[in-house]
């Protein structure tokens, strides 16, 4: 894993993937919350993204989930919108990233020579904004589960 400063909007605006924070609240209407932080982003600029989450968390489950087209993968880290972020979970997330969606991914770029893909999956923090836990206690997490193709990118210019 491998930290890095910026926007990661502008990674995204790159073609590389990026990694929403998600929760597992589907809506009545079928759409997952996505209320605040970088849920909240991918919602403005992706207004059919809740719909597809809700629909993805309803079939298979609050997993991490790939968006085709999009550019992003989802990444559950809390069960309930209102909970607090949940350490297993961002655990499970992990190991999930690591060798499913990361596969599925391999497999798709290998089979799709005009696409490029370097392999790197840019991510905020995990839970450690509106999930309300510390840095210093997530990141042995992700440390313990991904390598240096995932670049974990805090707001700012490091200065």
């Amino acid at each position: 894993m491998k930290e890095v400063f910026g926007d990661i909007w502008d990674y995204h605006e790159k073609g590389n993937w990026i990694v929403i924070t998600t929760n597992g609240t589907v809506k009545s209407n079928r759409e997952c919350v996505m209320g605040r932080g970088i849920a909240l982003q991918a919602k403005l600029k992706y207004p059919q993204l809740p719909l597809l989450l809700g629909k993805k968390i309803k079939e298979y489950g609050n997993f991490p989930h790939i968006f085709w087209g999009l550019g992003l993968i989802s990444f559950p880290v809390k069960h309930h919108w209102m909970d607090k972020a949940d350490p297993v979970l961002i655990s499970t997330s992990c190991m999930t990233l690591f060798t499913g969606v990361t596969h599925l991914l391999q497999l798709h770029y290998s089979s799709t020579p005009d696409d490029s893909w370097d392999g790197s999956i840019y991510m905020v923090r995990p839970g450690c904004g509106n999930g309300g836990l510390l840095w210093k206690d997530v990141k042995p997490i992700l440390e313990e589960y991904l390598d240096d193709r995932f670049i974990v990118v805090e707001k700012g210019t490091g200065k």
